[in-house]
């Protein structure tokens, strides 16, 4: 699906298509984020038992363009 960054209406479709014209250009995408802790389910459903995997330190986002 590709959504332009002006017409997104959710925060998903923003970061869709905001990545979509990032790497159109050649950019590098470099993510950080502090402890970070995802919650895997096992299956569908908002009730679904989850597995929490938890990242002590640091990931790094910045974005980088190749010279013109």
């Amino acid at each position: 699906m590709s959504t332009n960054v002006d017409s997104a209406t959710t925060w998903p479709d923003f970061a869709e298509s905001l990545y979509e014209r990032l790497t159109g250009r050649g950019t590098t995408i470099k993510y950080t984020l502090d402890n970070l802790i995802v919650e895997v389910p096992k299956s569908t459903g908002s009730d679904s038992p989850r597995a929490t995997w938890r990242f002590h330190g640091a990931v790094t986002i910045s974005t980088t363009e190749p010279s013109s």
